[in-house]
């Protein structure tokens, strides 16, 4: 099997990803495997170096050396090409994929790794590996990229920061129409509507606590706009945001989780939607689960072994 580095060299604030190429060159050297590495050059750039690869029908594995949005680019890349494993070593400021796995960096570890078969969410031609999610938090994650350019600021507090500027601006409330497996339907006021393949999102926010990507189910947690914000502004978000960084969030009562296969959100105004970091704006979007869609290699030692 070819095994292809993809290296984005600015994730981590530019010094992560591209300090981390000597460590590839050096491995691939000492153990005399046949591999390459390629460094990315611009947004979009990874998904077309790979699905052109990819294409070939040979076996390959890609290794996601970057953030989240780097891992989103090699998956779109290729996941419809059954010949394709996707493994991912964490060199962003947010890496949220990476924690149900082990921030694991070492190589030989993701060379040695356990293949699984993951679930993606499909949504207007992307695929998410990680979640989707409308609504305010969709709005956070468009403006986290600008406070992520500030000195000493991560993924995680990026996000924080851009949450407070939401709630300032009166970026938080949105009519959605939420329908499930075609079936069931939730029309009110919403704060936002996580569809979660995975558990955390926005640089450690737990969204959703139970989910696991290999269930063939997606987590939806819609959570209304709540008294607490419409009382009290950004002094009533603030201890809510603490507890749904910590996944608390699930024993509000007026948050509801259900388990699925489709979600479909209409939105009376256009809403944030968020696709593993991508952001766009709309009126509509459906989202369906593809089950068993890639072959993701968990590193060796990784816990999640022992919840499959």
């Amino acid at each position: 099997m070819k095994h292809i580095f993809v290296v984005n060299p600015v994730s981590g604030k530019g010094k992560n990803a591209k300090n981390y190429i000597p460590t590839i060159e050096k491995y691939i050297k000492e153990k005399g495997i046949n591999a390459d590495i390629y460094v990315t050059t611009a947004q979009g750039d990874g998904m077309r170096y790979v699905e052109n690869v990819a294409k070939n029908g040979e076996p390959v594995r890609f290794y996601s050396c970057g953030g989240d949005g780097t891992l989103y680019e090699i998956v779109n890349g290729c996941y419809k090409y059954p010949n394709c494993e996707v493994a991912n070593i964490p060199l962003g400021s947010g890496n949220d994929f990476s924690r149900l796995f082990g921030r694991n960096t070492n190589i030989d570890d993701h060379i040695n790794g356990v293949p699984v078969k993951l679930d993606l969410i499909e949504t207007n031609g992307q695929v998410a590996i990680n979640e989707c999610a409308m609504g305010v938090d969709s709005e956070v994650c468009a403006g986290q990229a600008d406070f992520k350019k500030l000195p000493m600021v991560n993924g995680e507090i990026a996000y924080t920061l851009s949450a407070l500027n939401c709630v300032i601006k009166g970026k938080v409330k949105n009519h959605f129409k939420i329908t499930i497996d075609n079936d069931k339907v939730y029309e009110d006021d919403f704060l936002f509507c996580y569809i979660g393949n995975s558990r955390w999102y926005g640089g450690g926010y737990m969204a959703a606590p139970g989910a696991m990507p290999n269930d063939g189910l997606i987590d939806c947690v819609m959570v209304k706009y709540p008294p607490e914000i419409a009382k009290k502004g950004v002094f009533g978000l603030v201890p809510l945001l603490l507890k749904y960084k910590k996944g608390e969030h699930l024993s509000w009562e007026f948050t509801k989780l259900v388990h699925c296969k489709h979600v479909k959100i209409e939105s009376t105004n256009p809403a944030a939607v968020n696709v593993d970091g991508e952001c766009a704006f709309v009126t509509e979007r459906e989202f369906k689960l593809l089950e068993g869609a890639i072959t993701f290699i968990v590193p060796r030692g990784s816990k999640f072994l022992d919840l499959i």
